[in-house]
């Protein structure tokens, strides 16, 4: 297994947003990344000894160190990223700016699309319309309630079966109140014999109150039977008049949704599209002017964005033209094109390009057509320098920005790292002699192999012979004589322009 931890001095914005995802950290203790990876392939991630997800160690990561490498150079020729380094180089306010451009163009689209989908409507929504009106006509004639099927079928088989239901509470009555034996008089009787022994127990004394509460419920019953039975008169216009309710309750369920429940919803819907459509003009005025008012809304900011970006445009010009000059490219001219669109779109008007003329007396060219590897990679740089007081306070990883470059110029781009470092930490990964000789502190990767196996180790450089010895190494290919004394005097040279600030004699 391999396991990797990186210990960061948590400032408050880390801390901030470590917090906000659940890893809180005390106020002087740092934030510590772990990752582990076995060789069966499984992995486990954990942020303050607490587990994390792989997605959340990278996204942390990207809080704290900004990655520069060959993969960069291919993102700068991108349209996209072009203006977004442009935008960056402009400002907190243009990135504002920039956003509320996005808002506003969605704002706007939202409303053409309800406005579009309004219109679409009204051309194909006569018939609906028509449907609409006619259904909620026919509900509202027969304003059914809820549960009112349930409650009619109930009434009509009380109807229907009226006559065994009389003679039912005929016999009812006569068990519990007739005039011979019944349960009234029986339970009147045996509550009056307890009555007359109560005084030679509890006992008894609750029984005789419980046979004379029950001849007071059986009476009650018998009243409650009399009266449902003088209520047992069958009406053959009522039952007629349900099942004619019935029927126009059951159609408008076949037709409506299957359940009163669902008539009703019909309802709702139907009246909602009547009133929309009775309500159309005024719907379709509002729209119109919300979906002008956002339409200029979205141009007014878009113009104010392509002021602040004309402005940054000349400026960026000027700082990444200098910074060239700085990185062996003495006659390099670079240009940020804007070129407006026909309309404005969710990042404005502009598209931008970026341009070079490497040389004296060429016209400027994309990226993509004028730049070779070598000239990518420091206009890649010379963005990063320029923008470096534009970035959050991260660390800069560099992963083989000296793709394509040597010799001098590499010296020039080794001299503007080591001005990037001044302010703030820079990890550079290289096989050059001349950057690396440049670096505070150094490491080299080992390949070993032991039992079958191969292994990378991470070593670190000391002692200054060993030093010397690897950037021999990395000019040659062994360490010779020749190659230790050109390594002493690009690291004496490299340090004394640290020192001084001034190019070496």
């Amino acid at each position: 297994r391999a396991r990797v931890t990186l210990e960061v001095d948590a400032e408050p914005s880390l801390r901030e947003r470590l917090a906000a995802v659940g890893f809180d950290l005390e106020e002087g203790e740092p934030a510590i990344f772990t990752r582990e990876m076995q060789a069966g392939g499984k992995s486990s991630a954990r942020i303050n000894g607490r587990p994390a997800t792989a997605a959340q160690l990278r996204e942390a990561g990207e809080w704290f160190a900004d990655f520069v490498g060959q993969h960069e150079q291919q993102r700068l020729l991108a349209h996209e990223y072009q203006l977004e380094l442009l935008d960056r180089f402009a400002g907190p306010q243009a990135f504002a700016l920039r956003e509320a451009v996005a808002a506003s163009y969605a704002r706007a689209g939202v409303l053409d699309r309800d406005l579009e989908e309004l219109r679409a409507s009204e051309g194909r929504g006569l018939a609906e319309i028509e449907f609409a009106r006619f259904a909620l006509a026919e509900i509202e004639a027969a304003s059914p309630e809820p549960g009112e099927d349930e409650r009619l079928r109930e009434r009509r088989d009380y109807l229907v079966n009226v006559e065994r239901i009389a003679a039912v509470l005929e016999r009812a009555h006569e068990a519990l109140s007739g005039a011979r034996g019944s349960a009234v008089e029986a339970l009147g009787e045996a509550a009056t014999a307890l009555a007359g022994v109560t005084r030679y127990g509890g006992e008894l004394a609750a029984l005789a109150d419980t046979l004379a509460a029950l001849q007071s419920d059986a009476t009650d019953a018998a009243l409650a039977v009399t009266r449902a039975a003088e209520a047992t008169e069958f009406d053959p216009v009522e039952l007629e008049s349900l099942g004619e309710r019935l029927d126009m309750l059951e159609r408008l369920k076949r037709k409506y949704g299957g359940t009163l429940e669902a008539v009703a919803e019909s309802r709702a819907r139907f009246a909602a599209s009547t009133d929309r459509y009775a309500t159309r003009d005024e719907r379709r005025a509002e729209l119109e002017s919300a979906a002008a008012a956002a339409r200029a809304e979205l141009e007014r900011v878009a113009a104010e964005l392509s002021l602040r970006r004309t402005e940054a445009a000349a400026a960026l010009e000027r700082a990444v033209g200098a910074e060239l000059r700085e990185l062996a490219m003495p006659a390099a001219r670079f240009e940020v094109q804007l070129q407006r669109t026909d309309s404005v779109g969710p990042q404005g008007f502009e598209r931008v390009e970026f341009a070079l003329a490497p040389n004296t007396g060429e016209p400027a060219r994309s990226l993509v057509r004028a730049a070779s590897g070598g000239e990518l990679s420091r206009v890649l740089l010379a963005l990063v320098v320029v923008l470096a007081d534009r970035r959050e306070r991260t660390a800069l990883v560099f992963d083989e920005i000296d793709a394509g470059v040597a010799g001098a110029t590499a010296i020039a781009v080794a001299q503007r790292l080591g001005a990037l470092a001044r302010d703030g930490q820079v990890i550079c990964v290289t096989h050059l002699a001349q950057i690396a000789s440049w670096a505070d502190r150094h490491y080299t990767l080992a390949k070993r192999e032991r039992g079958g196996a191969t292994t990378i180790e991470l070593l670190e450089l000391r002692e200054r012979d060993a030093l010397l010895d690897e950037l021999a190494r990395m000019m040659s290919g062994k360490v010779a004589a020749v190659a230790v004394e050109h390594a002493e005097t690009l690291l004496r040279d490299a340090r004394k322009r640290k020192q001084t600030g001034k190019p070496p004699a």
